[in-house]
C-alpha cells in the first residue's frame, strides 16, 4: 500500500510507491518493504543535525528548511523562494559575501556595524572607528547646581570641542576648556578655537582676544563696511608692505601706496595718467588740474601758484622760465659754483657765435674776462692803470693828481686845425704840420740844436733854437 507523506499544513508533499525511495524533498523518503533504508534513514538524521551544512543550498527544500552556508558561515531558512539569514550578525575585519538585506556585519577592524540594503552595506554606528577614537556629536549629562543638563557635544580625536546646550549653567563637576556653558553653543578655550567661515547677523563681536583693549565686545554698528562708504573715528593701520590700493586693478589700473626696506612708494599704475594736487581755498578749487601736478605721460612736475622753498633749491638739468624774458632775482647776490673746485663761471648770452657772448671769472688768471666767438678779454680795473707808463710800458695809463701823464714816446695823429694868430684859447693838441705853421708865422725856417746860447748871427728871424745840457 503506497504511502501519503503530509506537510504540517496538511498539504501532501508526494506519495511513496512500496519499495521504492522518493527524492521529492531534501531527504529520502522510503516506500513500505523499501530494502536498505536504515543507510538513507540514518543520513536523513545526520543531516538534519547539521542543518544540511554545505556550500550549495539543498536541493526541493520545503519552506521552513534550514540550511547552514558553510560559505558565509550563516544559517538560513528558506522562505518559499530563497534561502534568508535567521539573524544575528558576522563579526570579521572584511564585509561578508553573497549577504542578503538587513544583515548585519560588525567590522572587527574598526568596531563598526554595517547593515545590508540590498545593494552595499550602510554604516549603522558609532561614525568613527576604533583609530579615530571618539569623533562626532555625543548626547551627555552634565551635573549642574540647578540640576543635571542634557547636553550634545561634539568631539575631535576624543577631544571636546564644543557643547550645544539650551540654556547657561555651570558644571558642578571641571569640564575641560567649558567654566561656563552658554545658552547655544560653547566652544572649548583650551583649544584657542574659533568659527571660521561667514555669518549673515552679529550683534556684537567679542574682540577681547584682539589687541583692541577699549571693549570685549563691539557692536555690530560698529564695524566699518567693505561694500558701501563708511565713517570711522578711530585710526586705520595697514600691518603689511602692501599698502594701501585705490583702484580696480593693483597692477594696471590703481593708486598704490607700498613699503620697501622702510621708503614709500605712491605710485600711479594707470598708462599715462596723472597724479593731482588740489585745494580748497575758501570754499573755491584755485587751480582745477592740481595746485602740484605729476604728469603721466611725461613725467614732468608743474607746480601751479606762488611756490616759497625754504631749503635749499638743487638742479641738476636746466632753469628755464618760459612766460618772461626777464628773471627777477631779490636778493643781492648771485653765488656761482657753490661747492665745487675752481672753474670759469659766469653768465653766458646765446647767440649765434661760437659759445655766445661771456661774462665770467677766469679762474687761471684771477680775473674777470669778456667777450663772444670764443675771443675774451680781461675787463680793466682801477689797479691795472698807471700814471708812469715810461716805467711800467704796456699798461693803461691815468693821469696824476695834477693831471700829468708820463709816456717814452707820443705817436699822435693828425687832430685839430691849425693855428691861426687869432685862434689864442684852442686846447687841441697841435700836429707836426700846426707847429711848423706856427713856425713860418715867425719867418723862420731853422731849428737849431745847441749846448750853448745862440748869438746874434746864429740862424735867421723866426728860427727856433733849442738849447741843451752838454
Amino acid at each position: 500500500m503506497a504511502y501519503t507523506i503530509n506537510k504540517t499544513d496538511g498539504t501532501v508533499v508526494t506519495t511513496i510507491t512500496d519499495g521504492t525511495v522518493d527524492n521529492t524533498t531534501s531527504l529520502q523518503l522510503f516506500g513500505k518493504s523499501f530494502s536498505g533504508f536504515g543507510e538513507g534513514l540514518n543520513e536523513n538524521l545526520v543531516k538534519l543535525l547539521e542543518n544540511a551544512a554545505s556550500t550549495s543550498a539543498p536541493t526541493a527544500p520545503l519552506k521552513g528548511e534550514l540550511w547552514f552556508d558553510t560559505t558565509t558561515n550563516q544559517l538560513k531558512v528558506y522562505d518559499g523562494t530563497s534561502f534568508k539569514p535567521t539573524g544575528g550578525s558576522k563579526s570579521q575585519a572584511s564585509a561578508p559575501t553573497s549577504p542578503s538585506a538587513g544583515d548585519l556585519w560588525h567590522d572587527t577592524a574598526n568596531d563598526q556595524v554595517y547593515v545590508y540594503t540590498g545593494s552595499a552595506f550602510l554604516l549603522v554606528g558609532p561614525v568613527y572607528t576604533s583609530g579615530q577614537t571618539l569623533s562626532g556629536w555625543l548626547i551627555e549629562t552634565l551635573a549642574s547646581s540647578g540640576g543635571n543638563k542634557v547636553v550634545s557635544s561634539m568631539y575631535a580625536g576624543n577631544t571636546r570641542v564644543c557643547i550645544v546646550s539650551k540654556e547657561t549653567f555651570t558644571p558642578s563637576v571641571s569640564q575641560s576648556g567649558f567654566a561656563e556653558i552658554k545658552a547655544g553653543l560653547t566652544l572649548n578655550s583650551t583649544l584657542s578655537a574659533v568659527f571660521d567661515g561667514t555669518n549673515t547677523q552679529a550683534a556684537n563681536i567679542d574682540v577681547s582676544g584682539t589687541t583692541n583693549t577699549s571693549a570685549t565686545l563691539i557692536a555690530g554698528g560698529n564695524l566699518l563696511r567693505a561694500d558701501a562708504n563708511d565713517v570711522t573715528t578711530g585710526s586705520i593701520q595697514i600691518n603689511n608692505d602692501s599698502g594701501l590700493i585705490v583702484g580696480t586693478n593693483a597692477s594696471t589700473d590703481a593708486l598704490t601706496i607700498t613699503r620697501s626696506s622702510s621708503d614709500v612708494t605712491i605710485a600711479q599704475k594707470s598708462q599715462d595718467k596723472d597724479i593731482k594736487f588740489t585745494i580748497n581755498d575758501g570754499g573755491a578749487t584755485p587751480h582745477a588740474d592740481g595746485s602740484f601736478k605729476i604728469e603721466g605721460a611725461t613725467g614732468n612736475i608743474k607746480l601751479t601758484g606762488n611756490t616759497t622753498v625754504e631749503g635749499n633749491l638743487t638742479i641738476t638739468g636746466e632753469f628755464e622760465n618760459s612766460s618772461s624774458e626777464i628773471n627777477i632775482v631779490n636778493d643781492a647776490f648771485l653765488k656761482l659754483n657753490t661747492g665745487n673746485s675752481e672753474a670759469d663761471s659766469g653768465i653766458i648770452v646765446e647767440t649765434g657765435d661760437t659759445d655766445d657772448a661771456r661774462l665770467f671769472y677766469d679762474v687761471s688768471e684771477n680775473r674777470w674776462s669778456a667777450g663772444e666767438n670764443q675771443s675774451y678779454s680781461p675787463l680793466i680795473r682801477l689797479a691795472d692803470a698807471v700814471v708812469d707808463g715810461n716805467a711800467s710800458k704796456e699798461k693803461v695809463l691815468k693821469t696824476t693828481a695834477a693831471g700829468l701823464v708820463t709816456v717814452t714816446n707820443v705817436n699822435l695823429a693828425a687832430v685839430g686845425s691849425a693855428i691861426t694868430t687869432s685862434d689864442t684859447s684852442s686846447v687841441s693838441v697841435p700836429t707836426i704840420g700846426q707847429v711848423a705853421t706856427f713856425g713860418n708865422l715867425w719867418g723862420g725856417s731853422a731849428k737849431i740844436v745847441s749846448t750853448s746860447q745862440p748869438t746874434s748871427g746864429d740862424g735867421n728871424n723866426g728860427d727856433f733854437f733849442f738849447v741843451r745840457e752838454a
